[in-house]
């Protein structure tokens, strides 16, 4: 007896799922993912032999060397200092200003910073520094 073999459909592999489950995560983790921005600004803070650690403040203010300035994500340039400023004053007024500048930046830049700050009423300044390496050519007593 001579059976009919049956006709099979070709196997195919669905992708459409896969694919929607891979955009999926990469959106999950996209968006639940922090991003460290402080990272990319090189900022060289003048050593000090004197300074104190403190806990960070919500409120820093950097100066770059550029004379350009950076308060929360935002880059600043001087005549939009005084607005942002403004913005974060209760909170430094509350916590405190912390004036982040590099070591290379120009003098003017920081006081231009500190002035406004002193306009808007924050009385509690402080300016990040880093501590001064050790020497290690001091000599050895016996």
């Amino acid at each position: 007896m001579k059976f009919p073999r049956r006709r099979r459909d070709p196997v195919e592999v669905n992708l459409t799922p896969l694919i929607d489950v891979v955009f999926l995560l990469l959106i999950f983790f996209m968006v639940s993912t922090t991003f460290e921005t402080r990272q990319a600004l090189e900022l060289e803070l003048p050593e000090s032999a004197a300074g104190t650690a403190l806990e960070a403040s919500p409120v820093t203010l950097v100066v770059t060397e550029r004379g350009r300035y950076r308060l929360g994500e935002r880059e600043l340039g001087a005549a939009e200092l005084g607005e942002a400023l403004s913005a974060e004053a209760d909170q430094a007024r509350l916590h405190g200003l912390v004036v982040e500048a590099d070591a290379r930046a120009v003098h003017a830049d920081v006081v231009r910073a500190l002035d406004q700050a002193g306009a808007l009423g924050v009385r509690q300044v402080r300016i990040a520094t880093r501590e001064t390496q050790a020497t290690s050519t001091q000599a050895e007593t016996p």
